[in-house]
């Protein structure tokens, strides 16, 4: 199976697993899409840069403040929640839910799906 549809594979997976995911975005580190599956309307390369950006922003404090490797990033807001975790050294991942969405599972799933997919790179 090529590179593309193993990781495309990687997020419908993840995707199948949540039912209730708003979307789930694999984005290289400079911010640009390498394969997702959004559902709320989302644009993909917006999603990307952000994502990128959040990891980045991470990556950065997790040095400066000595907390080792940055492994994930949590932001909730009134309407839902969107989770950021490195895929690697190359990738992040994003996966979005609804406001009430079971973290717990999201984290077992996702966490899963970037070490899998950081092995691809």
């Amino acid at each position: 199976m090529a590179k593309q549809d193993a990781l495309k594979n990687h997020i419908e997976v993840l995707r199948n697993s949540i039912p209730e995911l708003k979307g789930v975005l694999l984005a290289s580190n400079e911010g640009l899409p390498i394969a997702h599956s959004l559902s709320n309307g989302a644009d993909p390369n917006r999603v990307a840069a952000m994502a990128a950006a959040a990891s980045s922003l991470g990556r950065r404090i997790s040095d400066n403040m000595s907390v080792g490797t940055l492994g994930e990033i949590s932001i909730t807001g009134e309407e839902g929640m969107l989770f950021i975790y490195s895929a690697g050294t190359k990738a992040v991942l994003a996966v979005m839910g609804p406001q009430g969405s079971n973290a717990g599972l999201i984290h077992l799933e996702a966490r899963s799906a970037a070490k899998d997919i950081a092995e691809l790179f």
